[in-house]
């Protein structure tokens, strides 16, 4: 990442995001990389605070948000929504929606710098960004048909706003869709070095802000009408409400948490062989 000034963790709570002033930018780092920065629930208000905070414009011309390591966000962490208690499922949902909501407040750009993987929720909330810029590496994954949750963020309108009628054989497919080729969907605006990913963003900040320009306006004008995202949160939440009574999702994400665990085990008793063999190797040597 660049250079920045004021760059500090964001420790209200998590202490799962920073922030760096970078060139009168606020650039905001998921910094979960063990977790491919699964975003907690305390993650997820803190997120829409800081939007919210550096959105007023007063302080920077825009905002960037990025993520630390391997992963943009492996989306919601269901590890922490197995957890919780039935019924939980519209207000996990209602936590990205304020996300949407605070970017679409904002007086000032915000630009998804893609780094990695875009899993789910978090994906569907870069939608209302006014920008989307992957790294090579990057890919966006929807996987909640095939887990048994519901669309969140306003996906329902925003995806199609984007995609057109792709948008059906996204969702429903559970597609995993690369750089290069979400760049022809529509998916993400360009693909650039990942090493100049950020330094890139905060350059399109400046260009989209010039002294003097009209940037505040078209960013009013050009966005998603509030009032039809509004009403696609209502419709999705109806929907997240059924799945969760229907017990489609929770069985979906116990499903997913153990083979997760699964995958893990097997991963740990891999590593284990590998220093055995490499033990016994050391020891017959010469």
């Amino acid at each position: 990442m660049m250079a920045g000034k004021d760059a500090a963790p964001y420790t209200e709570e998590s202490g799962h995001l920073a922030i760096a002033v970078v060139r009168d930018v606020a650039v905001v780092t998921l910094r979960r990389p063990e977790k491919l920065n699964a975003l907690t629930g305390v993650m997820r208000r803190e997120l829409a605070a800081v939007i919210r905070r550096f959105g007023t414009g007063e302080a920077v011309r825009g905002i960037v948000v990025t993520g630390e390591g391997r992963a943009f966000s492996a989306g919601e962490d269901l590890r922490e929504a197995a957890g919780l208690p039935e019924g939980s499922l519209t207000a996990e949902a209602e936590l990205f929606n304020d996300i949407t909501r605070a970017v679409l407040e904002t007086r000032v750009p915000v630009v998804a710098a893609l780094n990695g993987i875009a899993v789910g929720g978090a994906a569907e909330m870069t939608f209302c960004f006014d920008a989307r810029v992957a790294a090579p590496e990057a890919e966006i994954f929807l996987p909640e048909n095939t887990i048994g949750l519901a669309v969140s963020n306003a996906a329902s309108v925003l995806l199609p706003r984007l995609v057109g009628g792709r948008a059906m054989r996204l969702v429903m497919g559970s597609a995993r869709v690369g750089a290069e080729r979400a760049v022809e969907l529509g998916l993400v605006d360009e693909v650039v070095p990942r090493d100049r990913l950020v330094e890139h963003c905060v350059e399109l900040v400046h260009r989209w802000t010039p002294v003097g320009g009209a940037a505040e306006v078209h960013l009013r004008l050009l966005r998603p009408d509030p009032e039809v995202v509004a009403a696609a949160m209502e419709r999705e939440a109806l929907a997240a409400a059924e799945v969760d009574a229907a017990g489609v999702a929770r069985t979906g994400i116990e499903r997913f948490v153990q083979r997760g665990r699964a995958s893990a085990a097997s991963g740990q008793q891999e590593q284990e062989q590998e220093r055995e063999e490499g033990e016994g190797e050391h020891e017959v040597g010469p």
